[in-house]
Formats: C-alpha cells, structure tokens, sequence
C-alpha cells in the first residue's frame, strides 16, 4: 500500500511474529529508507489512548496565556528544552522564522536538566512521562528493525541510545489571521532535514507535510489514522553511508486550512550524546567507501541546534 509513493509498512509482524516475518518487515523499512527516507508505520504498538491524552495535553499547553508559556522559554541548545515561541525558529535559514510554535521535553535522565513544567496543568507531567515512555519502546523497536535490516545485532541501534537523549516536541501551528498573506517564503516549517537518528511524528487531521522526492518534486505525506510517519534523520544517514537518506521535509500552508489550528508531536530519537557515529561495515565496500568522518551525537546535535535558534 502506499500514498504517493510513500510506503506504509505493517509493523505488527516485526513485534509478535518469527525471524522470517521480521526479517521481510524490516527488508520493507530498509528499501523505504533507501528510496525515500520515509514510511508509514502501522500496528507500531502505540497505545490509542496515551496518544490521544498526549495531543489532549497539548492543545491544552498552546491554548495557556503567552506569559505563562514564556516563563518556560527554551534558553539553550544544551538543555534543549523548554518553550518556542511563533517565529522563534527558522528552520531553513534562507527563509523568515516559520510559522508555528513548540514546547520541547525529554526523558528524565540524571545527566540533563530538568523539564520545565507548567504549573497551571497539574495533570501535564503524567501525561507526558506516559506518553514518553511509550515513543521510547516504539523507538526501540524501530531501532532493532533497522539492525535487523543492514545485518547487525538485535541490539546494535537500541545499546547506542541507551541513555534516552531523545526529545519530544509538542508542535501548534496557529491559524492565520483572516486576510493575511505570508511575505519572503514563509512558512508553517521550512525545508529541512532532522538531525538525529529517527523520528516520529504523529500527525493531526489537518495536513500540510510534504517530502521531497529524489528529484527534487515536493509530495504530500498526508495524515493516515493508525499510523505514525517515521523518516531517518541526519545521524542516520552517516552512520548507514546514505543507504538510509535524511530526506529535506516541510509544512506547508494547504490551501483552504490556512485558518485552521494544526498540532503535530515529533519524538526525535537521538543517540547517546558520546556515541561515535562510524559507517557501518555493512553499509561499506571497496567501490562505495564511508563517505563521513566518524562525529559524535552530541557535537552534531550541539551544531545543528546553535545554527537553527
């Protein structure tokens, strides 16, 4: 089954069945990421009602007074968590700052700062830690599908992001004001490319993702219920030689919702912030040689968040 193009994969066997099914499951993820660094996942596991208490919160965090949400102000690209302000972000640095907001959590480790959590919804912390905890096992089991597709141990991907240095995004796209007209390209989120190793995204009914092909078309990566988008990020790409592509992505304003409210929730996988990210063996040979230096997670995370703030 696929939406142009983009594949939607079944994942359910991958989780329940036996080497052989999970070994077609992941040949599957593999030519995905090989083709179009994005997929459709279904039967992933999540559960339907930490999903919809996750998108519940959300809603509820944007819709808090400005001051409130800026007391939680994201300060830094060490913590990299906190509030994101409407233009705050630019995405794609040859365009204005897009047109949305986020709030930026991550799992609770000793070795970071702490959430910042607002006080004016006493039940948002639990609903996030759950909501956490479940993008975490459905993380891992991509994670393992990936080592099962290129040859490695079971363990391979999920050892080197042992330590949860994931982050979570809530993402709101506010409704443009009657007869506004968006000046200089801007956008809801510009064309970039994610910088970790996996994401998730979970998707609103309202639309406006679009990915681009190999050459170079821009296609629409629809909302489809019961699914989650799953694309390979930057990290990804050098560890597997390009054989999984980190594939530019955008939201667009779709005609017709210019006016209406859009959320998202992106779960960005990142490895452990000491990680040396090195070509595969197996991505490797003597006529496709690695094409990267080995870089550690942290330094390119660190990189990458001081050029987009």
């Amino acid at each position: 089954m696929t939406t142009d193009l983009i594949p939607v994969i079944d994942f359910s066997p991958f989780i329940g069945g036996d080497a052989v099914a999970r070994a077609e499951v992941a040949r599957q993820m593999r030519l995905a990421s090989a083709d179009w660094g994005f997929f459709y996942l279904s039967g992933c596991g999540m559960p339907a009602d930490r999903l919809a208490d996750a998108f519940s919160a959300s809603k509820a965090f944007f819709a808090l007074p400005d001051d409130d949400k800026q007391v939680l102000a994201w300060r830094n690209a060490e913590s990299n968590r906190g509030y994101v302000g409407v233009r705050r972000e630019r995405l794609d640095p040859s365009k204005p700052g897009d047109l949305k907001e986020a709030f930026n959590l991550a799992p609770c480790s000793s070795e970071g700062a702490d959430n910042p959590w607002p006080a004016a919804l006493p039940g948002f912390r639990s609903q996030m830690e759950a909501f956490l905890e479940a993008c975490i096992i459905t993380t891992n089991h991509v994670l393992e599908a990936f080592a099962v597709a290129l040859n490695q141990p079971d363990d391979f991907f999920v050892r080197a992001h042992d330590r949860h240095h994931h982050v979570l995004r809530l993402l709101h796209y506010p409704p443009l004001p009657s007869g506004y007209v968006p000046q200089d390209g801007e956008s809801r989120a510009g064309a970039h490319t994610d910088y970790g190793s996996i994401t998730l995204l979970f998707q609103d009914d309202v639309g406006g993702l679009q990915v681009c092909t190999r050459k170079g078309q821009w296609v629409a990566a629809p909302p489809i219920p019961g699914t989650v988008v799953v694309n390979t990020g930057d990290l990804m790409h050098r560890w597997t030689n390009q054989e999984f592509c980190s594939t530019p992505h955008r939201v667009s304003l779709p005609s017709g919702a210019e006016h209406i409210d859009r959320y998202s929730i992106a779960f960005f996988g990142y490895p452990n912030h000491d990680a040396e990210i090195a070509c595969i063996e197996s991505c490797a040979s003597e006529s496709n040689p690695p094409r990267y230096a080995p870089i550690s997670a942290g330094d390119h995370l660190l990189e990458c968040l001081n050029s987009t703030y």
